[in-house]
């Protein structure tokens, strides 16, 4: 029905703006240049709701929709029903420039791939960071669960758009294996993966009593800071020793994918930018923005309902963010991958000759 409504006001703009130019102008032969009032007014209609949506929205993570709304109404005119049809066809329109926008011509060093449970429904979002900082929302996917499926999901659609996963790139992810199975799926042996050092200590002292759970996370912090990789999973490998009698369980938690835990260091970047790109702290914070914003709504429907609600909550965190911390030195990851992706391919093609 949706589809048919646009149709028709398609239909509807081309004819009153057909009936203007030859009012205007006569046949379409005639050689000069006059302003459609019709055009100006379907323009400004268009306007009106990219003002509606930046207002909602910046309303919403101020906790004041109720008097941006009325500010609405005192200023245009527009009655609350008005303001919100308004508001739903930006928000339409922000999702699809979210999910269909090129990404052909965005280099990127980093890509950020997260999960979270929105309202009961699997949200992954993908971020990316190019070579001079600058981040970016990418896509994201919605389904029943984190699984590898949803996953391949969101990285078809960014290929599809334009992103090469033949290029050498630092994957920063949680500590799903489902994640990591759909980028080694597309990337092969360009992706670097690195998997966040905050989700393997919280998963690491979920399986210890209260009383351990300072102290060992105390020790994973330090281990993570130590500027040589052979250094901390020396360290790491202890801890790991040490509580395997006790509590096997955590002993198996802090091996599995410790070693890609620890891929930013063995690629020697700088403290600063090892620092930030060691956790999906900087995905973390886009979905706080968008739970800010869509606590807000009070019934939550079907069909595109939440898709249009988070990809504007993503667009307008994008608009507002800085670039990366440490972002004066990608060049030095730029650098460490090319590098590292040289080694992993010479290596690949000895063995194979071999």
């Amino acid at each position: 029905m949706g589809d048919l409504l646009r149709s028709v006001g398609k239909i509807f703009i081309e004819t009153v703006m057909e009936s203007e130019v030859s009012t205007l102008v006569g046949i379409r032969s005639q050689n000069r240049e006059i302003p459609l009032g019709s055009y100006e007014l379907f323009r400004r209609a268009s306007l009106m709701e990219e003002t509606v949506w930046q207002k909602i929205m910046y309303g919403l993570t101020m906790r004041s929709y109720k008097e941006v709304v009325q500010q609405f109404a005192e200023a245009y005119g527009l009655e609350k029903s008005a303001t919100c049809e308004h508001f739903v066809e930006a928000s339409r329109a922000k999702l699809k420039e979210l999910m269909t926008r090129s990404l052909a011509h965005v280099p990127l060093s980093v890509i950020l791939i997260d999960g979270t449970i929105f309202k009961g429904q699997h949200m992954i979002v993908a971020i990316g960071v190019d070579p001079l900082g600058n981040k970016i929302v990418l896509g994201m996917e919605q389904g029943a669960s984190e699984n590898t499926r949803v996953a391949q999901g969101l990285l078809g659609q960014l290929s599809e758009r334009g992103v090469d996963f033949n290029e050498p790139r630092l994957y920063l992810l949680d500590g799903s294996k489902a994640l990591r199975a759909a980028v080694i799926s597309y990337a092969g042996d360009a992706a670097f993966i690195q998997r966040c050092q905050v989700y393997k200590i919280r998963n690491v002292v979920e399986y210890l009593p209260e009383a351990q759970r300072p102290g060992v996370k105390f020790r994973m912090r330090a281990a993570y800071l130590q500027a040589e990789a052979a250094d901390a999973k020396n360290a790491l490998y202890k801890l790991h020793d040490e509580p395997m009698e006790v509590n096997p369980s955590a002993a198996g938690s802090l091996a599995e994918g410790l070693e890609e835990t620890l891929t930013v260091t063995e690629l020697r970047l700088t403290p600063r930018l090892r620092q930030t790109l060691s956790s999906t702290n900087a995905i973390e914070s886009s979905f706080s923005v968008v739970g800010k914003i869509c606590t807000q709504v009070k019934r939550w429907q079907g069909s595109d309902h939440r898709l249009r609600w988070v990809a504007s909550a993503l667009l307008f965190a994008e608009s507002r963010w800085n670039k990366l911390h440490g972002y004066r030195h990608m060049p030095v990851l730029v650098n460490a991958l090319a590098l590292a992706h040289s080694l992993r391919f010479g290596k690949a093609a000895a063995a194979s000759a071999a």
